[in-house]
């Protein structure tokens, strides 16, 4: 029997959905290393963890008595300079006209002001760019073309920010998994129903020859080896993206910021919960800071960060407190699981003592691959999360078709 490119990439995609769902089974070992409960020396930063290579320069930053708001920028600044991360700034994976649109936010505790921007298109550093909305404007919000042009006034030089793999990866799905877009109706929506005529998944065998073709299919487009697993993840799975940093100094002073390039194959023109002030991060001088990565939708219906920081100011732990909010999601769900597998949500939570949590909705997004934190106060370190459900998501709509 013949089957087309289409044909074989959906039950190729299928073969991926049904390992994932398999892991999900799965009882996953606690950590020795969690951050439930903890508590870091000032001063301290603690970021997702792309940013983990970058925190001494922002620890430098804080250790000399540098302004909290530079050491977080210095941070996210790495993932958003480097072009071989895809999920924020220079290679970022585009939307689904092949556009990379970028989103950052950032909240300044000492002086309590706030800058954002949304969809901005051939700027790198948005992260510097939100500020510059807090710095040099009445405004806290720019988006679009606005948010571009007034980057070019303020010196923002004008980059290419699609390189030549983000674009393969996005031709990749171009070809092969286009059809299955953000178009609704959506996760949330009274009329969304779980497909019942899914097929079953295929045997090992014919996963393994399936995959080899999709494998072919990315050599075809020259994406490189050493990233084509990746990109065919980011087919059927698109990422969210996203790094936010909390910052807090000797002299207890606080910052946060959070910037991303969104998520995969988005509709142009979509915002997820990077740019929006008490979403995508929250910082209160009296309090702490938090930051979010994840599915933004969800955590823009919850508030995520100001939840948190005002969970904290109610007297919760920061473990309580964003174990509170992931609870607040799946109770959007009425904890429906067949659902929940398609959410997922990390929290970066700083109190103004230095306590400390990171949690998650899920362990990790794929099997053997948990959600971590990184922490510098002195000891830089990744720690894993503290997950409410045990198991991997699955990030929608990796496929129009699931198996039951």
């Amino acid at each position: 029997m013949s089957i087309s490119r289409r044909d074989f990439l959906a039950t190729a995609a299928l073969g991926s959905l049904a390992i994932g769902l398999e892991g999900q089974q799965q009882t996953a070992a606690p950590s020795q290393n969690s951050s439930q409960n903890k508590t870091a020396k000032a001063p301290v930063l603690i970021c997702a963890a792309n940013g983990y290579n970058y925190l001494d320069r922002g620890y430098e930053i804080l250790r000399s008595g540098g302004d909290t708001l530079d050491a977080a920028d210095s941070v996210v600044r790495g993932p958003e300079d480097d072009p071989n991360d895809t999920s924020v700034g220079l290679g970022g994976l585009p939307n689904e006209d092949g556009v990379v649109e970028l989103d950052s936010c950032c909240m300044h505790g000492p002086t309590r002001r706030a800058g954002a921007v949304g969809g901005v298109r051939d700027i790198k550093n948005v992260s510097l760019l939100a500020r510059a909305v807090m710095e040099h404007t009445g405004h806290v919000m720019l988006a679009g073309e606005g948010a571009q042009k007034f980057g070019f006034a303020m010196g923002f030089p004008k980059e290419n920010l699609l390189t030549e793999r983000s674009r393969k990866m996005w031709l990749l799905w171009k070809e092969s998994n286009s059809d299955r877009d953000w178009w609704g109706p959506g996760l949330d929506d009274p009329n969304w129903k779980r497909p019942a005529d899914a097929p079953p998944p295929p045997s090992a065998e014919l996963w393994k020859k399936r995959y080899s073709h999709i494998q072919e299919l990315a050599a075809e487009l020259g994406i490189e080896p050493e990233y084509r697993d990746r990109a065919i993840r980011n087919v059927f799975f698109p990422p969210t993206g996203t790094i936010h940093c909390s910052a807090l100094s000797a002299k207890g002073e606080m910052s946060g910021t959070t910037t991303t390039s969104g998520l995969a194959w988005k509709l142009a023109g979509r915002l997820g919960d990077s740019p929006i002030i008490g979403a995508g991060c929250y910082t209160d001088q009296d309090v702490g800071s938090a930051g979010a990565t994840g599915s933004g939708e969800e955590n823009i219906k919850v508030c995520g960060a100001h939840s948190i920081v005002e969970n904290m100011r109610h007297g919760m732990s920061p473990f309580d407190a964003g174990m509170d909010v992931l609870k607040r999601i799946a109770r959007n769900y009425d904890n429906n699981m067949e659902k929940l597998r398609f959410v997922d949500m990390v929290y970066y939570i700083l109190r103004k003592d230095g306590a400390y949590a990171g949690v998650s909705l899920w362990t990790g997004y794929q099997p053997g691959h948990p959600h971590m934190i990184a922490i510098n106060d002195g000891t830089k370190r990744l720690e894993q999360t503290v997950a409410l459900f045990e198991g991997a998501s699955i990030d929608w709509p990796p496929v129009t078709r699931l198996p039951k």
